[in-house]
């Protein structure tokens, strides 16, 4: 009688158990952890995400640790009535506040339409809070937003502009580096023939300490391409942005 032979299983190994799973043919967990990371940013720009979740790479306990240690620091008992929950306010809120740290250009000019238009695009009085990163106190104002499209006449969504500013404004700032970014991300990004951003804002830090000087307000500028080059371009921007036009 002829012997029985080992049972082999599907993957050619003994036992005819039931075969192991083959390698993954998905991306790396890392790579899937970036995408992740850049889903989730956007779905906060673009206004998806609640404003309690907390962006990636945000470290809420740690926040709240910290906070618990200035209320400490300054002579106050972070743990009566009122200051109880206030380092897990101040975290929620810090998270919202600085999600541009986790967000790119890219994730707030997400579309490109072509248009056929070659005359300047504005969008003005777009609203501006920012942090302060000197003393960590706001700052807030109104930003003018303008470029001349490309050759090609193609633009982007006007509400595209005001999430850029966002992009900038949620995070530790100064009011001339923000301008500067927003000029920049649109040059880079939208590749037009040129781009003004005035930013008009009153600071805290010089409000409610300090000089003590409430109603003072600083005007940052800047310009590129065709707004820096021709003269006569920038004075129709800057035109519309006073309402002179």
């Amino acid at each position: 009688m002829a012997e029985p032979q080992d049972e082999t299983s599907a993957n050619g190994e003994p036992g005819g158990g039931t075969p192991s799973p083959g390698p993954s043919l998905g991306p790396p967990e890392s790579l899937q952890s970036e995408e992740a990371a850049k889903d989730a940013g956007r779905a906060f720009i673009e206004g998806e995400a609640s404003i309690l979740e907390e962006p990636p790479g945000f470290d809420h306990a740690r926040i709240e640790k910290a906070v618990r240690e200035i209320l400490i620091g300054i002579g106050e008992d972070p743990d009566r009535d009122g200051l109880r929950e206030t380092p897990a306010r101040v975290a929620r809120a810090y998270a919202e506040q600085f999600a541009g740290l986790r967000q790119t250009p890219e994730d707030a000019l997400t579309t490109v339409f072509d248009a056929d238009h070659e005359e300047m695009v504005l969008v003005k009085d777009i609203e501006v809070y920012s942090v302060c990163e000197h003393h960590l106190v706001p700052f807030h104002g109104v930003a003018h937003v303008g470029y001349t499209p490309n050759k090609k006449g193609q633009i982007t969504g006007l509400s595209k502009l005001a999430r850029l500013v966002d992009v900038y404004a949620r995070r530790p700032q100064v009011q001339e580096r923000l301008t500067s970014q927003v000029a920049d991300a649109l040059m880079r990004v939208l590749e037009p023939r040129g781009a003004i951003v005035v930013i008009e804002a009153e600071h805290l830090c010089m409000t409610m300490r300090g000089v003590r000087k409430p109603g003072a307000k600083t005007v940052t500028s800047a310009v590129r391409g065709d707004f820096r080059d021709h003269a006569e371009t920038r004075s129709e921007a800057m035109s519309l942005i006073l309402g002179r036009y």
